[in-house]
């Protein structure tokens, strides 16, 4: 075992990883994994999938040894909106312990690629998740805030009595205030009757003799002689 399992794995992974791996050395070499984070082809975002690199060197060994690993992306690529490399490294790496141990003693570099990039799409899956629920609570808040304008308040029996009290008190308050408008309307319709009874001197008084004649609705005429006596006294 060590370098003739090398050389054999190493021609194995090219078949597998034709495009994707790059030789630095004879013991040295990167396989360049793209991962899925979610988006389908019909998305109208115009960037690229992400692509992280796996860095693997053989120690002399391997595979009875653990291969030396290391984790980077492409130079220039752009950020990515759920995965930093340089924040996720160690936790990517860490997924990866578990495999290499129960791998030692076989190749193991194709199925710790596997799982690179079934642990690099789940950190992007996990903060995708936390980002929707996020917006689905937001969501749901101002719903919740939209609906109160429509919902009235509870009825309890303290705000009934309360509006009873109200309601009763409001209906009494009409009922004295449409009294007292026909009280007025009372009096001034018995101050303009009053008015209208004028004695003879205040007829003589005002120049109403003479035209009371054409207001008589029987059209009989004024006892002048009578009037005079009436005047007089």
């Amino acid at each position: 075992m060590g370098i003739e399992d090398q050389k054999e794995e190493r021609e194995v992974l090219e078949s597998i990883f034709p495009e994707e791996i790059t030789d630095v050395s004879e013991t040295e070499f990167r396989v360049a994994i793209e991962l899925d984070d979610g988006r389908h082809e019909d998305d109208e975002s115009e960037e690229e999938q992400p692509t992280i690199i796996l860095n693997v060197q053989y120690p002399p060994d391997y595979p009875d040894e653990a291969p030396r690993l290391d984790i980077t992306q492409p130079p220039n690529a752009p950020k990515h909106a759920y995965l930093d490399i340089q924040e996720d490294k160690q936790r990517l790496l860490d997924s990866l312990a578990e495999t290499i141990e129960e791998n030692l003693g076989m190749a193991m570099i194709f199925t710790l690629v596997t799982v690179l990039k079934d642990s690099a799409e789940l950190i992007i899956t996990e903060r995708q998740n936390a980002k929707q629920a996020l917006a689905d609570r937001a969501a749901a808040k101002a719903e919740e805030e939209e609906n109160k304008k429509f919902q009235g308040e509870a009825v309890t029996r303290e705000t009934f009595l309360a509006w009873r009290d109200k309601f009763r008190a409001e209906i009494e308050e009409e009922k004295r205030r449409k009294e007292e408008e026909r009280e007025l309307d009372d009096k001034k319709k018995r101050i303009v009757k009053e008015e209208k009874k004028l004695t003879g001197k205040e007829l003589w008084q005002q120049g109403l003799v003479g035209k009371v004649d054409d207001d008589d609705d029987e059209g009989e005429d004024i006892d002048l002689a009578k009037l005079k006596i009436e005047v007089a006294s």
